[in-house]
């Protein structure tokens, strides 16, 4: 098991990314082992990039270019195990059986290159709430999951039991917790939600269960803290975040 940084939110603290090494430098120094994926607009930027992280013991799960397919592409020249699933719109308006369509063929066009497809469920999209995820599982089968807990929190969903039920279909994970401060609405949707360090929300997402659960499983991939928004300077949120885990008995 490796911990890294879904590292979005340290963007909007900071305004930007001025300097990969530096970042990699930063959270390396608290103890994560790299950041989720490589921002690249070449194939020799992948590379350059991919150096510098092995030469600074750090490590990435994924690849991101200009376009979906180099993004692919330089996930699998590099060895890496998945993409995240980003076939065509992902908004709440997409119609259901095209997106469906559209998501088995990039499963099975990412297949040819030995890269897993991972759905990121989130909120505001296609797919954001327990019987859309469930359903998307049974009519993908051969597509994997990047369950981020928060999210699926925030949409009501059960986030436990989805590992319990899905942990061979979990290729890695996001991790945050949820302050909720206008309740729910009848289907369990948080009505207003803000997310923050672990153990600090207030909605009932009990993110050291998640994991046992995942342990118990056998899960053996990537954990990624992601903070979308911090309030107070990253490190520490990331630090807190790191030895929640640590503490629930959850080491590498």
């Amino acid at each position: 098991m490796k911990f890294g940084v879904a590292d979005y939110g340290m963007n909007v603290w900071h305004g930007g990314l001025y300097s990969v090494e530096d970042r990699l430098e930063s959270l390396r120094n608290i103890g994560f082992d790299g950041i989720e994926r490589i921002e690249a607009i070449s194939a020799s930027d992948a590379l350059e990039r991919a150096v510098l992280y092995h030469k600074m013991g750090m490590d990435f799960a994924t690849c991101r270019g200009p376009n979906v397919q180099s993004g692919l592409e330089w996930t699998c020249g590099l060895g890496k195990e998945y993409v995240w699933l980003t076939p065509g719109p992902l908004g709440r308006d997409t119609d259901m059986e095209a997106f469906l369509r559209r998501a088995r063929e990039f499963t099975r066009v990412c297949a040819r290159f030995g890269v897993k497809a991972a759905l990121h469920n989130h909120m505001d999209q296609r797919i954001e709430n327990q019987q859309e995820l469930e359903m998307f599982l049974k009519e993908c089968p051969d597509t994997c999951l990047l369950l981020d807990t928060g999210h699926f929190s925030a949409a009501g969903g059960n986030v436990v039991e989805i590992v319990e039920k899905y942990s061979d279909r979990i290729v890695a994970m996001h991790l945050k917790d949820v302050l909720l401060s206008d309740g729910r609405d009848e289907n369990g949707r948080a009505k207003a939600w803000k997310f923050c360090e672990l153990g600090a929300g207030n909605d009932g997402l009990n993110n050291a269960a998640v994991m046992q659960a995942l342990v118990r499983k056998g899960f053996d991939g990537w954990v990624m803290i992601e903070h979308d928004h911090h309030v107070r300077e990253p490190l520490v949120d990331l630090k807190t975040s790191l030895d929640y885990l640590r503490a629930a008995g959850i080491k590498k």
